[in-house]
């Protein structure tokens, strides 16, 4: 009998307040550490990006939350310390830590900028317990980078990440299958992966508060009112991945994402501004998947309105492909499916179900068409790589405000991170 597989998720708490906190005192000698009084990492706020990006323990204590203007958190704390973000100190903290994990592990996947799996099974020879290893490896990222982290420990990745969240900072948590009643079901349901606000008002409105409660409940009528998202979701609270697969049938590819977000500088209440900016995400998105010599089938959107209220919406592609056309004009179909006309200040486009095979499945009349965009997509990538970012831009980008590649990183830290192929985030 096979030992069931173990899975590590290795993420940074606060992480850029970490890393920069970090930086200011072992590097720069500072004497106050950032961690350890209210402070907060924030945007830049003439560009609209006043907003928190990562905050302190000391500023939790306070109510301040990520995401929340920054004019908000300094009425909450008047004290408040404020830095601005340093992305190229960022990537160069993450390298590091996939590096090192990479040291340990054959199979590390980065989830975000700050966080990653690493697959466990097999090492148990070499390393020993899994979860004795786990606090061991926390330990050595702490004394080395000088940063802590949260190791959550389980038999999937979905279970891993959600471990990591149990207990908060510095930890090491598991939450194996059999941990599920008494660790996930109690918590509230907005807890759970991918339970925004929006879909926890509409189960709390079913009578659905916690984890456990939607796991007991009726799968047709979670069906019925949230549709594929509610089948998802329940899966999520039995600990099962949406990409899990029968035994027999070999490992999915598609664990890797790329995606990209931007907050805008103004409030987007046009269909068409709305649909520019996408392309731009769009743009960039596709130039990291060619760059990884991967195809995608599936894209989704993700909208957050003035109220900072989230939405989101897949679509799975008839078939795998790398090419930014096709990419945007699924984003703009899901982008009409999910607006309802209030202003937003942020959008998202993101690809899943990565595969890395050659062929693909032409219908009728669209392989001239792809053959064509194809060829096109990856010429336009020849030319930049050689001239720069710049060098090729889309015509309807021409006297605009918005970046023909935008999204995520600037073009500085994008090269960068382009060279570390591993700043991808997960849907």
């Amino acid at each position: 009998m096979e030992p069931r597989p173990v899975i590590f998720h290795i993420d940074v708490n606060s992480a850029f307040l970490s890393w920069s906190a970090s930086y200011r005192k072992n590097v720069l000698g500072e004497e106050t550490d950032l961690r350890e009084v209210p402070s907060i990492v924030g945007g830049d706020q003439e560009a609209r990006h006043g907003v928190v990006l990562a905050k302190s323990t000391p500023a939790k204590k306070y109510g301040i939350v990520t995401g929340e203007p920054i004019v908000s958190a300094r009425r909450k704390c008047p004290g408040l310390i404020v830095i601005p973000p340093d992305f190229r100190l960022y990537v160069e903290s993450s390298r590091a830590l996939i590096d090192l994990l990479k040291s340990y592990f054959d199979k590390v996947i980065q989830y975000s900028i700050d966080e990653a799996w690493a697959e466990f099974t097999g090492y148990e020879l070499l390393y020993g317990e899994p979860v004795a290893f786990a606090h061991r490896l926390k330990e050595q990222i702490k004394r080395e980078l000088g940063f802590t982290v949260n190791v959550g420990v389980s038999v999937n990745r979905l279970l891993a990440k959600m471990a990591g969240e149990l207990r908060k900072p510095d930890c090491v948590n598991t939450l194996f299958p059999e941990e599920l009643p008494e660790k996930l079901w109690p918590l509230p349901v907005g807890e759970l992966f991918l339970v925004g606000k929006a879909a926890a008002a509409r189960l709390n409105a079913l009578g659905i508060q916690t984890i456990g409660e939607l796991a007991q409940a009726d799968p047709e009528m979670i069906k019925a009112h949230l549709k594929k998202h509610g089948e998802v979701i329940r899966n999520y609270a039995w600990g099962r991945e949406e990409e899990d697969e029968p035994e027999g049938k070999g490992e999915k590819e598609g664990n890797k994402v790329f995606g990209n977000s931007v907050t805008t500088p103004v409030n987007v209440t046009d269909i068409h501004y709305a649909r520019q900016i996408l392309l731009s995400l769009c743009e960039t998105v596709g130039m990291r998947i060619r760059a990884d010599g991967a195809k995608i089938g599936c894209v989704s959107v993700t909208l957050r309105d003035n109220d900072f209220v989230n939405r989101s919406r897949q679509l799975q592609l008839d078939s795998a492909t790398d090419v930014t056309e096709e990419i945007y004009d699924t984003a703009c179909r899901l982008l009409e499916a999910l607006w309802d006309g209030r202003p937003l200040r942020l959008l998202g486009v993101s690809t899943s179900r990565v595969s890395y095979e050659e062929y693909r499945q032409y219908n009728l009349f669209d392989r001239e068409k792809y053959d064509r965009l194809e060829k096109c997509n990856q010429a336009i990538d020849a030319i930049r790589a050689r001239f720069g970012e710049d060098s090729v831009m889309r015509a309807s980008f021409l006297k605009t405000e918005v970046s023909h590649t935008s999204g995520g990183l600037n073009k500085e830290k994008r090269a960068e991170a382009l060279t570390v192929k591993n700043l991808r985030k997960k849907s």
